[in-house]
């Protein structure tokens, strides 16, 4: 056993089956991405390119109410640009005048592709070169696509960080750092940093960044651990350049929080004794907390549909941490390298199934009948109006739930609707 009375992930071996499905997705497209990302990077605007569908989209999931101010916005493409009969970039440079003009503190500008302008051929990334250069030494101007057609829900960001790869200048052979990579709330960026500060691991540095006048250096000696595990892209990139990716688990709940600052602590060469002492005032805290939101969840039974990529990781911290049952646990798609550690804990039993047949799962899940069901906003309502509790899964991409501090919190977004269903028996 662990010090966190959690077993080791040596002790795990067998890895389940992987099923696979081809059929309806019910997911969103990596427009969704944006919600986070202009949170977090605080000196970019994102625009949109397409259609009012788009410009729905995110001011529903973003919940922007019309007198806030977004870093982020649309470029509605009318019935004129569809049909060819007016010159989109022309239209295009005059919006992004407007953007430059109204919000002079920006220094790097996405355009960023949707459905309707890659059906129309809209070549935003020659149009990100000519803006560049017509506004050098101001603001960068930098092209990639969220279509649904080429993304799904949490692929935007993958699509956005490997976008800005190029700008990424190079460290020098010799100089060893530690990258993180995924978005993370900023509580949880600097509850890391200060437990790296206090391993001895140093520098340390998140991509993205906060602001992307201060983005990292990359080369040989980057060492690159994974807060996020739908960034294949970007890490594939970065390998080319000479990063070496960490493997371990992600940094949910104790046990994947552990083995994530274990990898970066092995790779430094930290003590053993140091390693224990630094984490131990977390961990208490965090299986303090984790221990009455266990009390509410254990025994139940839980089926994840796939939306997020987010699934494997969550489902192996619920199982081992929480002692929920765990269905089936389905995920759009599945990296294995990426997914390698995540893997290897899942129990043997569990159903596991690599992309979406949605009517298929959905008689599935009818036939079994959780105790909860997590899923897109797509499908909540409906089975919600046929008896069965679920839970958003992009409340788990929105909500800080990395890290020591987070285990409860993480574990109170899954046990909420199941008490919410008690009491509304009651």
């Amino acid at each position: 056993m662990s010090a966190a009375g959690l077993p080791l992930a040596v002790e795990v071996n067998l890895r389940p089956e992987i099923n696979r499905e081809r059929g309806q997705r019910q997911v969103f497209c990596g427009l969704a991405g944006i919600v986070w990302l202009h949170r977090k990077i605080q000196d970019a605007f994102f625009l949109v390119i397409g259609s009012r569908t788009c410009a729905h989209l995110l001011q529903s999931a973003a919940g922007v109410m019309i007198f806030a101010e977004p870093r982020f916005a649309t470029a509605i493409l009318q019935e004129r640009d569809l049909a060819g009969l007016a010159d989109c970039n022309q239209e295009l440079d005059r919006v992004v005048a407007e953007i430059i003009q109204r919000r002079p503190t920006i220094k790097t500008l996405f355009l960023v592709g949707s459905c309707p302008s890659e059906v129309i051929k809209l070549d935003l990334h020659k149009a990100a070169e000519r803006l560049s250069g017509r506004y050098r030494n101001q603001v960068r101007v930098i092209a990639y696509s969220a279509s649904g057609l080429e993304t799904t829900f949490t692929q935007g960001e993958d699509s956005c960080l490997h976008s800005l790869l190029p700008e990424l200048s190079q460290r020098p052979d010799g100089e060893r750092s530690l990258l993180i990579i995924g978005t993370l709330p900023d509580v949880v960026e600097d509850q890391f940093k200060r437990l790296f500060s206090e391993l001895g691991i140093d520098p340390v540095e998140f991509l993205p960044p906060r602001r992307l006048a201060e983005a990292p250096a990359v080369g040989r000696g980057t060492r690159m651990l994974l807060a996020q595990p739908f960034l294949s892209e970007t890490v594939r990139a970065l390998e080319k350049r000479g990063a070496t990716l960490l493997s371990a688990p992600y940094p949910l709940g104790i046990e994947g929080t552990r083995a994530w600052l274990e990898a970066a602590a092995q790779a430094w060469g930290v003590p053993r004794a140091r390693f224990e002492a630094v984490i131990a005032p977390a961990v208490e805290r965090a299986a303090k907390g984790l221990s009455h939101q266990r009390a509410l969840l254990e025994g139940k039974r839980i089926w994840f549909l796939p939306d997020s990529q987010l699934e494997i990781p969550i489902a192996r911290f619920l199982a081992r941490e929480c002692g929920v049952q765990l269905l089936e646990v389905a995920t759009p798609f599945l990296d294995r390298q990426l997914m390698a550690e995540e893997l290897a804990l899942l129990p043997p039993q569990v159903s596991l199934t690599e992309g979406q047949d949605v009517e298929q799962q959905l008689a599935r899940v009818r036939a079994a009948r959780p105790d909860l069901t997590v899923c897109g906003l797509g499908l909540a309502n409906p089975l919600e109006a046929e008896g069965l509790r679920t839970k958003w899964s992009i409340e788990l991409v929105f909500t800080p739930i990395h890290g020591f501090d987070q285990a409860a919190d993480l574990a109170e977004l899954f046990a909420r609707p199941l008490v919410r269903a008690g009491l509304l028996r009651v």
